[in-house]
């Protein structure tokens, strides 16, 4: 269920108690199994479900009928039953038919991460294009699933009291759904144009283009808040941000560079999610240079950049240059400052954005990046005039 699975935002604003989950948190093998559950605990926190009881275990292999085992999956339903909880938060990806029999066997809805991850993105959406990209990736997440609805038709070889319009209904779901998509994706089309008027704008300005990239949560909106005072919204919490947000910043030597916030990445994000939210990734694709945010403070901020750099192969980013912001220095009781690679190129800079530990640093490191595309700039220049004067 991508979508209505926990109490939105205007529920809860009017007192609507969180919903009682019971999370399945299952370890094939995976290191950091603690970051990934304290993670999952999170997530259905940010949806607004009250965790009752959490449920481990080991596996080799995914079960394909019910991906726990039957008697892990036993277990689940007793304690389903004792704590009242009314969903079961499954931290993996399941199929259609996984979902639909794992509903059967624990008595209550049923959400994987997907799912999860989707409906935290249906209650942030504030903006025009925040909800469009949203509803088209639960829309394209619902398409795989509608049989859930129809469970009652699965017996339907023919006989009587077995006919019917079940697959008509089917296909008319289907095709609505398939219309909806179309008219979502039309409207993408013409916000990517925009997008696209406004960056072309930009570059004959000649103006650095920086674009905040990083996990969930590692304080990217606070950081362009403290550069730009922007004002953006910035919370403690996961994907605070799903609007990106641009503006100006003014330094003394290269003078103005345009900074954009963007969503947060995280480990499983759905291909959905990040198909229909590319026209808001563009701004990424297209950036002279990367701020990457991470969490100094994170014990798992190496598995962290790599999910990142991981999303930026998938929307065609990675080559574009990257500079290492280690926020939250204030947590772990690092020193502010620049670290240079072996050429003496910035590679890193220590900060803190709560605050302002280092952020002297990150303007000198934005002042020589934004230099020394001036000088490539230049340099290219030269070197058409000097092709052209040949030509002539």
């Amino acid at each position: 269920m991508a979508a209505g699975a926990f109490p939105t935002r205007a529920a809860r604003a009017n007192g609507a108690a969180p919903e009682g989950a019971v999370l399945v948190a299952l370890d094939f093998g995976d290191a950091d199994r603690a970051a990934s559950r304290a993670e999952l605990e999170a997530l259905a926190a940010s949806a607004g479900a009250r965790v009752l009881a959490v449920v481990e275990g080991r596996r080799s292999r995914p079960d394909p009928a019910l991906f726990a085992g039957s008697g892990k999956v036993e277990e689940l339903a007793r304690i389903r039953a004792a704590t009242g909880a009314t969903v079961v938060i499954f931290n993996h990806e399941l199929s259609p038919a996984q979902q639909r029999n794992l509903e059967r066997a624990v008595g209550c809805r049923v959400v994987d991460r997907t799912s999860l991850i989707l409906d935290i993105f249906a209650q942030r959406a504030s903006s025009h294009e925040g909800k469009v990209q949203v509803e088209l990736a639960q829309l394209q997440h619902l398409a795989t699933r509608l049989v859930r609805g129809w469970t009652h038709l699965e017996r339907q070889k023919g006989g009587i009291g077995l006919r019917g319009p079940g697959e008509t209904q089917l296909e008319t779901d289907r095709r609505l759904i398939a219309r909806r998509v179309k008219v979502l994706r039309g409207r993408l089309e013409r916000l990517e144009r925009q997008r696209t008027v406004q960056r072309r704008a930009r570059a004959r300005g000649e103006v650095l283009a920086l674009s905040l990239v990083g996990y969930t949560n590692a304080g990217k909106s606070t950081l362009f808040n403290a550069l730009t005072h922007a004002g953006a919204y910035a919370a403690d919490r996961l994907f605070a941000t799903l609007d990106t947000t641009t503006r100006r910043l003014y330094l003394p030597a290269p003078g103005a560079i345009t900074v954009a916030d963007t969503v947060g990445f995280i480990h499983g994000l759905p291909h959905t999610l990040v198909a229909a939210f590319r026209a808001t990734l563009e701004e990424t694709v297209h950036a002279d240079l990367l701020l990457h945010v991470v969490d100094a403070s994170s014990p798992v901020r190496d598995r962290q950049i790599e999910e990142v750099n991981r999303v930026l192969q998938e929307i065609g980013a990675e080559s574009i240059p990257q500079l290492l912001v280690w926020n939250k220095i204030d947590l772990n009781g690092a020193a502010p400052g620049i670290d240079r690679d072996d050429c003496g190129s910035i590679a890193r800079v220590r900060l803190s954005a709560r605050t302002g530990a280092g952020l002297d640093a990150l303007r000198q490191a934005l002042a020589e990046a934004a230099t020394s595309k001036a000088e490539s700039r230049r340099l290219t220049a030269e070197a058409e005039h000097t092709k052209d004067a040949h030509v002539t």
